[in-house]
């Protein structure tokens, strides 16, 4: 390796998702025929392409920050083409 592929880099997740605390133990199966079970605390998390899984509470709280409410009428932004460094 080369000094320039061992030195760390600092990422952060660029997309939007909206987030519930659960208040009791929580599961569901996902459409392609996943369970997802949460318990008092976990979040249920909603990705901009409408997908939903549970995260662990000490997981979702390490990457996540608040940024406002969500009402209903949220739209996840429309997807774009990120392209790649060479």
């Amino acid at each position: 390796m080369t000094k320039t592929d061992t030195e760390w880099k600092v990422y952060r997740t660029r997309f939007l998702i909206r987030a519930k605390q659960l208040s009791e133990a929580f599961s569901f199966f996902d459409p392609l025929g996943r369970e997802h079970s949460g318990q008092p605390g976990d979040y249920l998390v909603e990705s901009s392409d409408g997908t939903r899984r549970i995260a662990p509470r000490e997981i979702f709280e390490d990457i996540y920050v608040p940024i406002g409410r969500a009402d209903e009428s949220w739209s996840p932004p429309a997807k774009r083409e990120v392209p790649f460094a060479s």
